[in-house]
């Protein structure tokens, strides 16, 4: 398992999970950079994302969507607000209708990503910031904390499949 630690922080209205890979922060960060590497990990593995547009430059747009173990769809967005190759990426995060445009019932969250060059390898932490502590409680009802896991638990494979 590449998760080493999750903490939610109620006061700073944060999600942290920081994540170890056995590869260079240059590597890594083609997991996000490249959508066909993208969608091969991010959700849980019974909900598998596709990536119908993933424009990563400042202020750039991604849309996606997962398909669930009984082939309903749940679509997402992205708006990419911070990229400075290889060692962080920030991106602003919310639901999407069936057209893949946004909507607001449960808010946005902002994402910030930095990868870290450890002893053998690189450190991912990824923080979650939410508006509210209520959009912060019903995210994690949810079951982002345990979604997120589970997909970064997928990383490895992607890593070892598909080398630059």
């Amino acid at each position: 398992m590449t998760v080493i630690s999750s903490h939610k922080d109620l006061e700073a209205l944060t999600l942290t999970i920081i994540a170890e890979f056995e590869t260079s922060a240059e590597r890594l960060w083609q997991v996000w950079a490249d959508p066909r590497q993208l969608e091969r990990w991010w959700g849980p593995p019974t909900w598998p994302a596709t990536f119908d547009s993933h424009d990563f430059v400042p202020g750039g747009k991604a849309g996606y969507f997962m398909t669930g173990p009984n082939g309903e769809t749940s679509r997402g967005w992205w708006k990419f607000t911070a990229i400075n190759e290889p060692t962080h990426l920030e991106f602003d995060d919310g639901f999407a209708d069936d057209n893949g445009n946004p909507v607001d019932e449960l808010g946005t969250t902002h994402g910030a990503v930095t990868f870290e060059a450890i002893d053998g390898g690189t450190r991912m932490t990824t923080v979650s910031s939410f508006e509210s502590l209520d959009q912060l409680e019903k995210m994690i009802a949810m079951g982002m904390e345990e979604g997120i896991k589970e997909a970064m638990g997928q990383i490895d494979s992607v890593l070892e499949r598909s080398p630059v």
